[in-house]
């Protein structure tokens, strides 16, 4: 059975069911499952050439067996931070994506990000399809703006819990999606995103005023993930205590160059955290940290993931996890009237 928001009539899919865009986790594997299921799967661009991203998207398409011609019902997550460096470059990632006839692209974390969401809407001013754009927003302000003043197609609503990288001064998604609704009374649909890993708490998010839900941490347990089996192994072992928001992976990681109020949820029962937590110097929590990946350990490992790493145990297939996912919102969703009297 499908579910219709919204957001699913927008993009003409089946299922409120949002595969996140995951650099270093997302692939076209997983999108492809995802999408293939009537969900909307994303991969995450992360520093790729326009060169990987155009075949990741064609390995998407021949997974679905669409023409060349035919709308992609997939998309791409961009970060503003590296778009700063990679669209004045000689090697710009936006219209490559467009050339693939993604039906979406997702904005996150700039300092200037309408720039980027204008440069898709003049490039889709000389074709006939128009690319739908995500814009996620970590705020009611932000979300206010961005549809308001952006015109977004859809805004992307990330509660504190989220995995990867967000702000620490998010809402919960029980009080961020009702907010919005609030403060824009004409609003393009919401897709909530932050700890999201059942269908019950899918359904949950929909009756609350959602259009769509955001997994990634998730789909984070199964093959198609692009982490490696020793991570993989970690994620299985953790539970609801060993996720953290903190600076200290990104500067192991050397990739400290977010916007001022973001930082990131990943595992933090290891030894970076350890050290960070120790006050070792930043050269050397950094040398520990390339050590440690050299000698294949697990000690400094940088595993992005959700407070709702707890709530899955075991790897199976994306598509297997798809339809657990819609099928149980459907159940739940069917359910609720029998509350009523």
């Amino acid at each position: 059975m499908s579910i219709s928001t919204k957001f699913t009539q927008l993009l003409n899919v089946q299922s409120p069911i949002i595969a996140a865009p995951m650099a270093f986790a997302s692939t076209p594997a997983l999108a492809a499952a995802v999408s293939g299921k009537g969900g909307f799967g994303l991969l995450g661009a992360g520093f790729d050439s326009s060169e990987q991203l155009r075949s990741d998207l064609q390995s998407v398409r021949k997974s679905l067996k669409l023409s060349d011609d035919a709308v992609l019902p997939a998309g791409v997550g961009l970060l503003g931070w590296i778009l700063d460096m990679t669209e004045a470059s000689e090697d710009p990632r936006i219209p490559a994506i467009l050339e693939e006839k993604v039906a979406a692209v997702w904005f996150a974390f700039g300092n200037d990000l309408y720039k980027y969401i204008q440069t898709v809407r003049d490039f889709d001013a000389k074709r006939e399809h128009k690319t739908k754009i995500f814009c996620c927003c970590n705020s009611v302000d932000e979300a206010i703006r961005a549809a308001n003043e952006w015109k977004v197609d859809i805004l992307v609503l990330q509660g504190y819990d989220a995995g990867g990288h967000g702000s620490s001064h998010s809402p919960p998604l029980f009080n961020f999606v009702p907010a919005v609704r609030a403060a824009i009374p004409n609003c393009p649909p919401i897709v909530a995103a932050g700890a999201v890993a059942t269908g019950a708490q899918a359904a949950a998010l929909l009756t609350l005023g959602a259009d769509g839900v955001v997994l990634g941490t998730r789909f984070l347990f199964t093959p198609e993930c692009k982490y490696t089996d020793q991570m993989k192994e970690v994620l299985v072992k953790s539970g609801w205590e060993s996720t953290e928001r903190s600076n200290a992976y990104d500067q192991a990681f050397q990739t400290d160059f977010w916007p001022s109020h973001i930082d990131g949820r990943a595992i933090s029962t290891n030894d970076l955290m350890k050290d960070y937590k120790a006050g070792l110097p930043l050269e050397e929590r950094i040398q520990r940290y390339k050590e440690a990946t050299e000698a294949g350990s697990d000690s400094h490992l940088v595993m992005w993931a959700g407070v709702g790493v707890a709530q899955t145990n075991e790897i199976k297939p994306a598509a297997e996890v798809f339809d657990e996912i819609h099928n149980e919102a459907v159940k739940t969703l069917s359910a609720a009237p029998l509350l009523l009297k």
